[in-house]
């Protein structure tokens, strides 16, 4: 049975950098909504076509375009033994348009994980984020700082802050999301899919948290 899972924290949490590891340990794809849609886009697929006339318009893009980006990808080889999913779904429509999906293609959620931060610790890693110019890889100058000030340790590149760091900007999009997914949570919790991993500890040891949390679920899964 594929491994599929999908990955929830606020921003902030670390969810990012968790995904970009437990891919690696897993084996299995990072698929991050908002990466496939502008890949869509970019390359003017049928999907992001359609995509795009809604946007065009001012309007939201149908859960079934986005559904139809996911499943897509899903056939893909490399995600023949699972999944991480990571922006998707954000709704409870959403979330049981996707177990339907999966349901049609013999497939099931394991897990959901989600990585649980307080807001003034939120607040406090945001405030330090630096990115990449070139690859986008994330850093912390006191959680997670580069080896070599303002530089990336994958490709040299760049390193930036982003103009909406501030805490005003980042306090409203931690209510955001926090207001946004409370219902998918729940939806999840109900389900019994949903699994909580302290995200305030040191990276290793939520990698650990987490890894340990898919082997029991993986375990338990019919």
């Amino acid at each position: 049975m594929p491994l599929d899972l999908i990955l929830m924290g606020p921003p902030g949490a670390g969810k990012g950098t968790q995904a970009k590891i437990l891919s690696q340990r897993l084996g299995i794809p990072h698929v991050a909504s908002g990466d496939l849609f502008r890949d869509h886009l970019h390359r003017q697929t049928p999907l992001g076509q359609l995509a795009r006339q809604y946007m065009d318009r001012g309007e939201l893009v149908p859960d079934d375009v986005t559904i139809g980006m996911i499943r897509e990808r899903l056939e893909q080889p490399d995600c023949r033994d699972g999944v991480i999913l990571d922006g998707f779904p954000r709704t409870p429509a959403q979330a049981q348009a996707l177990d339907e999906m999966l349901s049609e293609m013999g497939r099931s959620l394991v897990a959901v994980l989600y990585i649980r931060v307080r807001e003034e610790l939120l607040l406090r890693r945001l405030a330090g984020r630096w990115t990449c110019r070139t690859c986008g890889a994330v850093y912390h100058i006191e959680f997670n700082p580069p080896r070599v000030p303002g530089r990336c340790d994958l490709d040299g590149g760049t390193l930036y802050q982003r103009e909406d760091d501030t805490e005003e900007v980042q306090r409203r999009r931690i209510q955001v999301y926090q207001e946004q997914t409370a219902p998918l949570v729940s939806f999840y919790r109900d389900r019994g899919l949903l699994v909580e991993v302290d995200g305030e500890q040191p990276i290793p040891e939520v990698t650990a948290a987490l890894l340990q949390a898919i082997e029991i679920r993986r375990t338990a899964h019919p």
